[in-house]
């Protein structure tokens, strides 16, 4: 199963430099307007099966445009919200630069708890329980008859925010929450993760671009879904299944990718 997760637009927070948090009314500006309508043909050729969004209104305006051109009601999900950063919600960030928990978020952030709200290592577990619980339940559902987890691969949209983003491709990644500070997450951005099996593969990262392809076929349709009444005319010797030498989806390419 694959997501893409994008962090919201442009927000008149972002432009006035303060840390929004959970604020509520905090809107897209006309960039990040332009945003949310550049989505359309970003990714909405692609073959989404599902949006999902934080509840804040800057992420659910992100995903409107998209949203209706695919025809899909965004799903709601309250573990995909912003940090609850506490008593630092609504300050200027140039203020709490000098606030000493500043240097445990750039250097530690494992062990920061904001004052009042949430400490990052429960952001990143909820944030990555929430990818994870939707990624079974498409799977449940677009992985054939049987229902198999592992069944099919679908690609669905998870609007979240930047710090929530970047907890989630540490844990891709494999690494510590202490080294999420070296990923990026710019509002408009998409990032993408294949969940398999056996580990992620990370395949985008911050990408804002003007177009998201690269990547991102689905898998095979389980067997007994790509059979059709057709596949009795096919001539003999044509195979339906993967080509010899296939690797496994869960598997990584020793020498890297050949596509």
């Amino acid at each position: 199963m694959t997501v893409i997760l994008l962090r919201h637009g442009r927000s008149t927070s972002n432009t006035a430099g303060v840390l929004a948090g959970r604020s509520e009314g905090v809107d897209l500006d006309d960039k990040g307007r332009e945003q949310a309508a550049g989505l359309i043909d970003r990714i909405g050729d692609l073959p989404i099966r599902a949006v999902v969004s934080s509840p804040l209104l800057r992420c659910r305006r992100t995903v409107e445009p998209l949203a209706e051109a695919l025809c899909l009601e965004p799903l709601i999900d309250d573990q995909l919200a912003e940090v609850d950063y506490g008593d630092w919600t609504g300050r200027k960030i140039g203020e709490l630069t000098k606030e000493p928990l500043w240097r445990v978020v750039q250097a530690h952030p494992s062990a920061a708890v904001f004052p009042g709200g949430e400490g990052l290592a429960q952001v990143q577990a909820r944030a990555v329980a929430a990818v994870r619980g939707h990624d079974r339940r498409l799977a449940l559902k677009h992985g054939g008859a049987h229902g198999k987890e592992d069944g099919g691969d679908a690609l669905w949209v998870a609007c979240t925010h930047g710090d929530v983003i970047k907890s989630v491709v540490a844990d891709a990644y494999g690494i510590h929450l202490d080294g999420f500070q070296r990923i990026t997450a710019d509002p408009g951005s998409v990032t993408v993760i294949r969940y398999t099996p056996l580990r992620p593969f990370v395949l985008h990262v911050n990408h804002t671009g003007a177009r998201l392809s690269a990547a991102l076929r689905a898998g095979p349709p389980p067997k007994d879904e790509s059979k059709s009444d057709e596949a009795h005319d096919e001539p003999k010797g044509e195979s339906q299944t993967e080509p010899a030498g296939a690797v496994p989806s869960s598997d990584a390419v020793v020498g890297g990718s050949t596509d």
